[in-house]
Order: C-alpha cells, then sequence, then structure tokens
C-alpha cells in the first residue's frame, strides 16, 4: 500500500480493516497523538499507526513494553498487543486491545485512587527484558544539556528564574529508579464512573527515573489532590522536577531521547511558562 506524507481518514481505515479483518469499522473514529494516528474501534480495539519515521522505527520496541508491563498484574488494564507490528509502506501500524473507561476533567480525581495508581507503577518489578524494552534513562548531563541548549535561548524575563529552578532539580538527592511512565494524567488515564482507575494506556515514554516525575505529571488531576495522593518528599520533588519547564517537556530529556527540535522544544517551553498553568506549577512546595 502506498501512503501520502499525511495519510487521510481513508487510509488509515485501510491499514485498520487489514489489522482486524472482519471487525466492522463502522463505529470508528480517529484521533492523532504526538507520535501515532489512532483508529479506535469501540470495544474492540486502537490501531496506532505511525507519524513519521522516527516513531515508525520506535515501534516494535514500545509494544514490547507494553507486553513487560502488562505481565506485572497491574490493578487496572494496560493495553495488550492483539497483532505484531505490520508495515505499510512507511507506516508501521499495531492494534491493541480496547481499554474501557474516560479521562476526568482537569482538576479531578479522587486522591486514594491516583496515590495507588503511582504505587502500581513504581513498584513494577523491573525485569531484564523490560530494562532492554526502555529508553536508557539519561541520568547524567540531562540538566547541562538544558542549561547549554535551552535556557540561553528563553526569553530575557525568563533566563535566570528557570536556570535557578533548573539547577534545584539537578541537585535533588537521588533516589532509586523505579519504572516512570512518563505520561500520566489527562486522556491515558481512564476511570470509571464510581471514580475507580480501570485503565492506563500510552506506555510510549516509559523510562527509569525518579518517580517523583510521575507524581507531577499526575498534576493534572489538580496538585491539591496530588499533595493528599502522595508523601511530602515526593510531593516536593514533583513540584521541583516540573517548575523549571514543565514536567511533561523534561520528561522528553529524562527518558534519554535525542533533543532534535530545540526551536520548537523552546517554543513550546516558552507557551507554558508564560501560562496560567506555570504559575500554578512553579510555586511554593509548602
Amino acid at each position: 500500500m502506498t501512503v501520502s506524507p499525511q495519510p487521510t481518514d481513508g487510509e488509515l481505515l485501510e491499514i485498520a480493516d487489514a489489522l482486524l479483518p472482519g471487525q466492522s469499522l463502522d463505529s470508528a473514529r480517529i484521533t492523532a497523538g504526538n507520535l501515532h494516528h489512532v483508529v479506535l474501534v469501540p470495544g474492540t480495539a486502537a490501531v496506532r499507526v505511525s507519524k513519521r519515521p522516527s516513531s515508525a522505527r520506535e515501534m516494535p520496541r514500545r509494544v514490547e513494553v507494553l507486553r513487560e508491563v502488562g505481565r506485572a498484574e497491574l490493578p487496572f488494564a494496560v493495553p495488550e498487543p492483539l497483532t505484531p507490528v505490520t508495515w505499510f509502506g512507511e507506516r508501521a501500524a499495531v492494534a491493541v486491545s480496547w481499554v474501557d473507561g474516560a479521562e476526568l476533567p482537569e482538576g479531578q480525581g479522587d486522591p486514594g485512587q491516583i496515590g495507588e495508581l503511582l504505587r502500581a507503577v513504581r513498584e513494577v518489578t523491573v525485569t531484564p527484558r523490560l530494562r532492554e524494552s526502555l529508553y536508557a534513562p539519561r541520568h547524567k548531563g540531562w540538566a547541562d544539556l538544558l542549561a547549554e541548549e535551552v535556557v540561553p535561548r528563553l526569553p530575557d524575563r525568563w533566563r535566570d528564574e528557570c536556570r535557578r529552578r533548573l539547577e534545584a532539580a539537578r541537585d535533588l538527592e537521588p533516589v532509586p529508579d523505579a519504572l516512570v511512565h512518563g505520561d500520566l494524567g489527562g486522556s491515558n488515564v481512564h476511570w470509571d464512573e464510581d471514580g475507580k482507575v480501570i485503565g492506563v494506556l500510552d506506555w510510549d515514554q516509559a523510562h527509569l527515573f525518579d518517580p517523583a516525575v510521575d507524581a507531577a505529571l499526575m498534576a493534572w488531576h489538580g496538585w491539591d489532590n496530588v499533595k493528599k495522593a502522595v508523601d511530602p518528599e515526593t510531593y516536593r520533588r514533583a513540584r521541583i522536577y516540573d517548575a523549571p519547564f514543565g514536567v511533561g517537556h523534561l520528561v522528553g530529556i529524562l527518558d534519554g531521547r535525542p533533543l532534535t527540535n530545540v526551536e520548537g522544544y523552546v517554543r513550546s517551553i516558552v507557551s507554558w511558562l508564560d501560562s496560567d498553568t506555570s504559575t500554578r506549577g512553579s510555586g511554593s512546595v509548602r
């Protein structure tokens, strides 16, 4: 199959049909994330289709992460690969199992459930196979990279403050590595109607690092809820990790991936810094 640089909905449905033969796609809907186009077939599957060559190359590794995390018997559902990674021209695609539930609006979420989710993820046993499938963590040099490549490109109004915040994150006392999901909150956490977490999606940015990073990412559900969900030290570290550029930007460095589009990365950081989210995210850690 020949596909265009930006696939049409028809092309994406063709890929889904090839991976799910005999399955009706009448109820299918199409969405997209940073790395993949996704054909959602409610109750059946989600078909992930790579957007760029880099995400196509990474798909087999990411699927292996799903398999290994799925073996950890977590107290919530994790998408299960239903098909092998299959190539359609320059695109790679895979069908994964459907996960029920829905995301919560920003600022909502039960602290008890948030705490259980974070505990379950950080306590996953990191098997040799899972370790091999994860991004190699950037334990050393991540702050130097940001100080050299990002901070000098920030507007004058933010440069000194962000350098100070970055140094505070860099100087945190190291803690033992744990599994970090890397993209918690929002649409990646599914809840049932009774307010219970029943599924966690999109493990593409999973890596080994300080679990306080995941706590910071759960601030989608409100910092007050995170504070109630974790111990004081984890909360303190989460706020410090979030403060320089927003923890979502930080993960793109911590998980070991190369920093390719520096200018685009900086633009996104400045937008966050200038937003109300930045003000809420970088305040006192008391």
